[in-house]
């Protein structure tokens, strides 16, 4: 107070603090006094666009969060879908869906891999076993050096912790793209199974005031001090060692046995009939969650910091209350119950010697005053309004909408571009669909996902790389199944952000469809500039309108999400917008699920859905050079038809391999339907028949073949139940040809041509296949 701006400005970033001259004059203000070292930090941390949401919240109001399919929607850590009944409990399938951006593209293992411990928590402490994640992911070029060392990194450290944790990747998307260089995108996301009755919230419960605040896990020590501000920053390389400083330490060993004993503590805690509090330390560290915790409930606190296990004892008192070490969570329980907490960690799960320092100790009290305290060597060191502290402050930032999209552009009904590009030259034809094939958009992606242990603990039904949706069966002895897809592509953003946010939706709920299950809800993370700027401002408003269109018009929920702001360079150079959407489905009975691998020759392929000649964004536009071009409408009301067909032919087994038509388009589609085939010794392949039209005499055959408009291709079982089925349910489908006993598409552009799939799945493989240096190529085909 009375100090000069430069002369505050000064100190602010002497004391690595982020907060803005504005916003550190509120809190003096509001407290009266200047803010000590250990508030400052805390206001660092609760205010950032990370913790707050402040120039995002209002936005995502405008979200759809309500349906029959909701238990519990984005008021805490995750979301909750009902999955079905089942031994007389109505269990849900939690969901929460994160982002690590930062910290990955500073440190790419430990980023990633902390990642993955952190969504893992947000659904441990909603009383849940953990059963899966997927992991979203956004590049930069291959051929750069450094985003080839980030790339590698994000994925080993994926794969580290989850494979040490013992829980199935079963999702996932990759994207390259220069516009990733200097920001990657590291999403994850995580499902857990719960029954109704069991949930455990992240408030303290109405009748806490006096019960004990129990910190359980890891000893704090100076990793991720400064987190959630960093995550809240455009990355500076001037800046690269300190904010290396901002990046937690994953230990996925002992997040293993924490895991188990919360496990032991919820059934007991169950057994007794407690109703408790349970929330994980995330950005914010202690001070974040105990003050989440506590003021959720309308409570406050007196947490005594001397009484947090540490890693060294000399840890400032700021470094304590904030930092965000790993693989810690904290519970609200009342004082009779705690000594039973404690000995299920420190004893019956011994977590004093699994890690140094790691236990469950008592650290303070929930109190009727809403006051929030931290004491340190006998001092306050902190004293604010909770409810001032959580509840953060708004920005009503500018918005600007971007120059004119592609799409608002008038554009003729009869817009071929890309088969003026290819004509009816078959050659042309065939090095478009071997360019498409080999690009890193379309390749196969087992080189990546291969590091992923998609099938630990026995209960996944559909791994990663067999269809286009995780399925896991989580229940034992129960039929009921649960898939799991992620979905949203840069390219399209960079023609019309609200219609790839569309298109993010849409993809997302069609690849649950694909495999038989019911949309249940969805998530989403948005991945953005700097909203400082105008225009990456609208960008973000943009896509929020798109996904909230999209889910209204399929009737399918958001549950839980996460904004992720500042993804933007020292230079100014954002990340193409990137909304990224999972989609969870519930599977009555997982035996009518499909993978999308045909199964049989001499059977009738079937398109779902229209081809477009707008093919804005799709790899075969960017290959051939085509530019101007839009991105594929949306007819809702079809699509609507064409999902309830497909769930119907799911329950009537008349489904034997479906697939989503997406990057590529429906040529690449098919391909991936035979090359898992090749594997068997009896491939099977496709001829399409060159007297169907896929929508309409204006739809040039390129357009047909690469377009990249959606859709689903069939392999149905009985082709005239199927047909009279889609009449039934008013959707359009199209007989385009038939599955053969043949290693080869046969398509029909001039006068038709034969691919050898075998030479198209080298073709596919090759382009990842060095991902890793040290790793010799695999001659076998995944099955």
């Amino acid at each position: 107070m009375g100090v000069d701006d430069a002369t505050l400005e000064a100190s602010l970033r002497q004391h690595g603090l982020a907060l803005k001259l504005s916003e550190v004059r509120t809190i003096a203000d509001s407290l009266g006094r200047d803010p000590s070292i250990v508030e400052a930090h805390a206001f660092d941390a609760q205010w950032s666009e990370h913790c707050s949401y402040k120039s995002s919240r209002h936005y995502l109001r405008r979200l759809p969060t309500e349906g029959p399919t909701v238990m519990q929607g984005p008021q805490e850590d995750a979301g909750i879908v009902h999955l079905g009944e089942w031994d007389g409990k109505r269990w849900g399938i939690v969901i929460a869906h994160e982002s690590h951006n930062h910290p990955s593209q500073v440190v790419p293992f430990e980023g990633a891999a902390t990642g993955i411990g952190g969504i893992v928590r947000d659904v441990l402490c909603m009383g849940a076993r953990v059963i899966a994640v997927a992991d979203p992911l956004r590049l930069g070029p291959r051929d750069d050096a450094h985003s080839r060392y980030v790339a590698q990194g994000v994925v080993d450290g994926i794969a580290a912790y989850g494979n040490a944790i013992g829980v199935p990747n079963i999702a996932g998307d990759v994207y390259f793209h220069d516009g990733f260089r200097d920001n990657c995108l590291v999403n994850v996301v995580a499902l857990g199974l719960v029954a109704e009755d069991d949930i455990i919230h992240s408030a303290a419960p109405p009748d806490a005031a006096g019960w004990d605040i129990v910190l359980v896990g890891k000893a704090t020590d100076r990793s991720g001090f400064g987190g959630a501000a960093f995550s809240s920053l455009v990355l500076d390389e001037d800046d690269a060692e300190q904010n290396k400083g901002a990046v937690q330490v994953p230990d996925p060993f002992l997040k293993n046995v924490v895991m188990r004993a919360s496990y032991r503590a919820f059934d007991v805690v169950r057994e007794r009939g407690l109703t408790v509090g349970y929330k994980d330390l995330g950005a914010g560290g202690i001070m974040g969650c105990t003050a989440e915790i506590c003021g959720s409930g309308g409570f406050g606190a007196i947490v005594d910091l001397d009484k947090c296990p540490t890693s060294q004892s000399d840890l400032p008192a700021a470094v304590i209350a904030v930092g965000e070490t790993q693989e810690r969570l904290t519970w609200v329980v009342p004082p009779s119950f705690t000594p039973v907490l404690l000995a299920i960690y420190n004893e019956e799960f011994s977590l004093p010697l699994v890690a140094r320092g790691a236990q469950a100790a008592v650290i303070g009290t929930v109190t009727k005053a809403k006051d929030y305290v931290l004491r340190h060597r006998g001092a306050e060191v902190m004293r604010v309004d909770v409810e001032f502290l959580t509840g953060g402050i708004r920005y009503d930032r500018p918005v600007e909408a971007r120059a004119e999209a592609a799409n608002d552009r008038p554009t003729a009904a009869t817009q071929t571009l890309l088969s003026d590009a290819v004509a009816t030259n078959k050659e042309a034809f065939g090095e478009l669909l071997d360019a498409v094939l080999a690009h890193t958009d379309v390749c196969s992606r087992e080189p990546i996902f291969e590091r992923f242990d998609s099938v630990v603990r026995g209960t996944t039904a559909i791994p990663a790389g067999y269809a286009d949706a995780g399925v896991i069966v989580p229940i034992p002895g129960a039929p009921l199944g649960a898939a799991l897809a992620v979905d949203g592509n840069p390219r399209y953003a960079l023609v019309d952000v609200k219609r790839a946010a569309e298109l993010a939706v849409v993809e997302s709920i069609r690849n649950v469809v694909c495999v038989g299950a019911h949309p249940a809800g969805l998530t989403d993370c948005l991945n953005f500039g700097n909203p400082e700027i105008p225009t990456q401002m609208g960008e973000f408003v943009d896509a929020v309108d798109g996904i909230a269109l999209a889910a209204r018009e399929l009737g399918v929920p958001f549950v839980s999400g996460n904004v992720s702001l500042y993804n933007t360079s020292a230079s100014g150079s954002a990340i193409p917008a990137s909304p990224i959407v999972a989609c969870v489905g519930t599977i009555a009975d997982v035996s009518r699920s499909a993978t999308s691998r045909f199964k049989t020759p001499g059977t009738t392929i079937f398109r779902v859905g229209d081809a477009q000649n707008a093919v804005g964004g799709s790899v075969a536009a960017l290959v051939a050079g085509v530019s101007d071009a839009r991105l594929p409408e949306i007819d809702y009301a079809a699509l609507r038809c064409e999902i309830a067909l497909m769930l119907a032919a799911h329950e009537r087994g008349l489904i034997a391999a479906a697939h989503d038509i997406s990057d590529g388009g429906m040529l690449v589609a098919l391909a991936e339907m035979a090359f898992p085939t090749l594997a068997s010794g009896t491939p099977i392949g496709a001829r399409l028949d060159h007297t169907c039209r896929w929508s309409d005499d204006r739809v040039g055959h390129a357009e047909c073949y690469f377009g990249e408009a959606g859709g689903f291709l069939v392999e149905a079982t009985d082709a005239a139940a199927f047909a009279a089925l889609a009449d039934e349910f008013g959707a359009r489908v199209h007989a385009i040809g038939e599955t053969i006993a043949d290693a080869a598409l046969v398509t029909y552009e001039g006068d038709g041509r034969r691919h050898d799939l075998r030479r198209l799945h080298a073709i596919w493989s090759a382009p990842l296949r060095d991902f890793y240096d040290d790793v010799e190529p695999r001659a076998e085909v995944r099955a």
